[in-house]
């Protein structure tokens, strides 16, 4: 009988779902908004959602990417304050009690990673890290298939790296794709045009993303030296803009690095925003 996964992606707004087969096709997909988590809603939609899939499909196993930090036992250990009273939401438990089947429930950055090497621009590498650019900084390294997540599960944090005291500012409030757009605002452009922009040289959108690319490589230069890993991948939104975006940052890079020390493959992520459905069953696919 082919094996079939029911994969939920959950962000601060939305909930993604959908099936993956032993072919790692995608199909069945559905959206639904996770109103605020209000009482509880994302894990009773979670329920509802695998409840009707189950009645209707013969499911091998259910994965979860979600926003957050997952506990040991597939709980939100920790929560910021996008998603309100999601904290010690127990997912991992609620779903195999219903269900029935094993469960994986996995940070949506980790998922990310997992996705692209399961069938994305990770595939056949040995170590990866993944760099999300996005409202924060997000991190992710793999290794020989093990994520690396530390002890208290908040490895890879990097957005809270190298705050300065002079602009009480961390790596992502510097870095990220928001604070990019905030700069844009005064211009009336988009990052997306603002990008098309630079391609063609046009000031003063060629000196902000150069500038914005500077500061994005202050934080995976460190990585590359901590890291050593094969394929570091940059998702997020911005990963769309490809090799332009890779030349950017190899660019940037070069000063902050000691010649020809770094041996590391810079992609940009391939599966976009279907990474962390992929990633959520990259497990058991493997079972």
């Amino acid at each position: 009988m082919t094996e079939l996964f029911l994969t939920f992606d959950i962000g601060g707004t939305s909930i993604k779902y959908g099936l993956i087969d032993q072919q790692l096709q995608l199909s069945h997909q559905g959206k639904c908004l996770t109103e605020q988590n209000k009482d509880g809603f994302i894990l009773k939609q979670l329920l509802k959602v695998t409840a009707s899939y189950q009645a209707e499909y013969p499911l091998t196993g259910i994965g979860v990417s979600t926003a957050g930090i997952v506990g040991a036992a597939g709980e939100i250990q920790y929560a910021g304050p996008t998603i309100p009273g999601y904290q010690g939401t127990p997912i991992k438990a609620a779903l195999m009690a219903q269900s029935g089947l094993p469960v994986v429930v996995v940070n949506d950055v980790d998922a990310a990673l997992l996705g692209e090497q399961l069938t994305g621009a990770a595939k056949g590498a040995a170590s990866a890290y993944c760099v999300a650019l996005g409202t924060g900084i997000g991190g992710a390294y793999v290794e020989n298939g093990q994520l690396m997540t530390g002890v208290h599960a908040t490895a890879n944090s990097i957005g809270y790296m190298l705050y300065d005291e002079q602009t009480q500012t961390n790596y992502e409030q510097r870095a990220s794709t928001l604070t990019l757009e905030h700069q844009l605002k005064p211009y009336g452009i988009s990052v997306k045009d603002a990008f098309s922009e630079a391609k063609l040289g046009h000031a003063p959108y060629d000196q902000m993303i150069k500038t914005w690319a500077e500061e994005v490589a202050t934080g995976i230069a460190p990585v590359l030296l901590l890291f050593d890993p094969e394929v570091l991948l940059l998702g997020g939104a911005v990963s769309l803009q490809g090799q332009y975006l890779v030349d950017l940052l190899t660019d940037a890079l070069s000063p902050l690095l000691p010649p020809e020390l770094i041996q590391t493959k810079i992609r940009v992520a391939k599966l976009a925003d279907k990474a962390q459905l992929y990633g959520a069953v990259a497990d058991l696919c493997k079972q």
